[in-house]
């Protein structure tokens, strides 16, 4: 194994988390001003979470294919406990990320929907992604053995 390509690919993949994790700790003062912000305000705060979501899906696009190309290179082997359970919860993570913040995201454009509960599920949403992104990389930093 060249140990120069395996840095490369480390350092883009430990960037990536933090790209893929970062953005989304700066979302909570202004999901919390979401609550009394005026139409143009509120527009920017949501064009603001819009765009953290984009740089951590991409990020995290880039984090996918750089972790696959570290198992190859390395002595790392697919069945792998942390491996398996990384996959695993990347992929709820995924999921969740699909789902929790674009419809919520849209509901600050309908007048009737209640906007302390639509700040209140932003919020919420923001603090399980971070703790799902956490615990990916918890498995990837302390490599438990669960088998």
């Amino acid at each position: 194994m060249d140990y120069q390509l395996y840095r490369i690919i480390l350092y883009l993949h430990v960037s990536s988390v933090i790209l893929t994790i970062g953005p989304f700790f700066i979302l909570f003062p202004f999901i919390k001003k979401l609550r009394e912000a005026n139409e143009e305000l509120t527009k920017a705060y949501l064009d603001l979470i819009k765009f953290a979501v984009q740089v951590s899906k991409h990020a995290g696009h880039v984090l996918f294919v750089t972790g696959i190309l570290l198992v190859w290179i390395t002595s790392w082997t697919w069945t792998t406990s942390w491996i398996v359970m990384t996959l695993v919860v990347m992929l709820c993570s995924g999921y969740f990320i699909a789902r929790a913040f674009s419809p919520t995201v849209r509901k600050f454009n309908d007048p009737n929907q209640d906007r302390d509960a639509a700040v209140r599920k932003l919020y919420r949403s923001t603090w399980a992604y971070v703790i799902l992104l956490m615990l990916i990389l918890w498995f990837m930093v302390a490599k438990p053995t669960f088998w």
